[in-house]
């Protein structure tokens, strides 16, 4: 099998951004998770409202929100997408583990795992940010593509989630 040419890169081995004007526009969903692990003792604080900076859950969603519509700037060869619709969904899911979920979907010509990952990741990061006061062991795990639906590539589903 012959290997397959860099999309991102010229003849001169230079970056570029692959040209998207001839693809068809259908509807992208894009699923990502983050897990952050902490204390037990930090995860009831948090979820008992008694973190020195606030509401962690909630800053978080919103962070992750505003990532997810900031990932060109912040990832170089990235387009802008016309992100139609983001769900950041956080969740105590075992002791001391907390999950961040999130969902994007637009309707455009590239996909959107990766405002989906980025949204993770910086909610995540807020969780860290919000709780560091407390604890600075607090660890950020398997940030992850869940699923993506649409576009040429047609659906993927991570296995065994």
């Amino acid at each position: 099998m012959t290997p397959k040419k860099p999309s991102h890169i010229d003849a001169a081995g230079r970056a570029k951004m692959v040209n998207l004007s001839g693809k068809k526009t259908t509807l992208r969903r894009a699923r990502a998770r983050a897990k952050v692990v902490m204390k037990p003792s930090t995860l009831e604080m948090i979820r008992g409202g008694k973190i020195p900076k606030g509401d962690a859950f909630e800053t978080a969603r919103l962070a992750g929100i505003i990532a997810a519509k900031q990932t060109p700037h912040l990832i170089p060869l990235c387009h802008p997408v016309a992100v139609r619709s983001i769900d950041i969904d956080i969740r105590p899911a075992a002791r001391g583990v907390v999950e961040v979920i999130a969902q994007v979907s637009a309707r455009d010509v590239t996909g959107v795992e990766m405002e989906a990952l980025t949204a993770a990741s910086v909610a995540a990061l807020t969780i860290y940010d919000m709780c560091k006061a407390v604890e600075h062991g607090i660890e950020i795990r398997e940030v992850v593509l869940l699923e993506k639906t649409g576009g040429k590539s047609g659906t993927y589903r991570r296995k065994g989630k």
